[in-house]
């Protein structure tokens, strides 16, 4: 009988119930298969293994309920949150992650995680856009042009109308069995409307391939969706700026994140909340 202290946090929201929950365990007695179990047990798009590194001050992985994932915004900024609760890391301080992505550079400066975000290579999707509208359950005149697509699978869909965006209805199963037979594994769709007058889009995020139908604050597509904007003309983009994006509103979970460019490499950033502490007995 093993003993794991697990704690809660919702993440990109400054107060309870908003932005997107993750757990975040810190150990390095637990095997893959513990790991696993205890991310279907607590089934939230992402649980957060912290352990020892050799490379970076901690080891970070992320596993949904159905897979380990390469990459995950909220619950970095999650376990961040945590590590700075505990008093294990100083405000302002050099932060490394040994991740499936790589090392991850993080910092915490006046209550705001900072997580680093790999750039990933992108390219315009024409593999049957109309299609695809109507998995999502979109009309040919709701989409703009230039759907773009992440290296990682990452599909970016733009729409015209944030009343639009809210409205959206996917098939998930076809959703789903699109992801076996084409390189798309996810779709962000998004909005240059947006709801608070400082942010500069709202976007909703669907996978079903990796277990999460709708994520409601996903880090790892408000990152990337800096170079999608600029890629696409939609945004120009002055270096230092801080951008505001919105996501989770229409699912009952609003979440703000701030991304920026700090020495060529983009940043998310965001507040944290802790909500649960326990003990899971396994």
């Amino acid at each position: 009988m093993k003993k794991v202290n697990i704690h809660q946090i919702d993440a990109f929201t400054d107060k309870p119930f908003g932005g997107n929950p993750a757990a975040v365990v810190l150990s390095s007695s637990l095997s893959d298969k513990e790991m696993g179990l205890i991310a279907k047990e607590m089934n939230l798009s992402e649980t957060a293994f912290l352990s020892s590194s050799d490379s970076a001050d901690y080891k970070l992985r992320w596993f949904t309920p159905a897979m380990e994932v390469d990459l995950c915004g909220h619950a970095t900024i999650a376990s961040i949150h945590f590590l700075n609760e505990a008093r294990k890391i100083k405000e302002d301080s050099p932060l490394t992650f040994e991740t499936r992505s790589g090392i991850l550079n993080c910092f915490t400066r006046n209550n705001r995680h900072y997580m680093q975000i790999p750039r990933i290579g992108m390219k315009r999707y024409n593999d049957d856009p109309e299609k695809l509208l109507q998995i999502l359950g979109l009309k040919q005149e709701d989409a703009d042009k230039d759907f773009m697509l992440l290296d990682n699978g990452y599909l970016y869909v733009p729409v015209k109308k944030i009343d639009v965006l809210g409205k959206i209805k996917p098939d998930f199963k076809a959703l789903r069995n699109l992801s076996d037979i084409s390189p798309v594994l996810a779709v962000t769709v998004y909005s240059m409307e947006t709801l608070e007058e400082i942010s500069s889009a709202h976007l909703r995020f669907f996978a079903p391939y990796y277990g999460i139908d709708e994520d409601p604050v996903t880090g790892s597509a408000n990152g990337p969706l800096l170079n999608v904007l600029s890629e696409t003309g939609r945004l120009i983009y002055n270096k230092g700026q801080e951008l505001f994006f919105e996501q989770g509103d229409f699912i009952g979970r609003p979440g703000r994140i701030m991304v920026t460019v700090i020495n060529d490499d983009i940043y998310i950033a965001g507040n944290a909340y802790t909500v649960l502490t326990g003990e899971l007995t396994i």
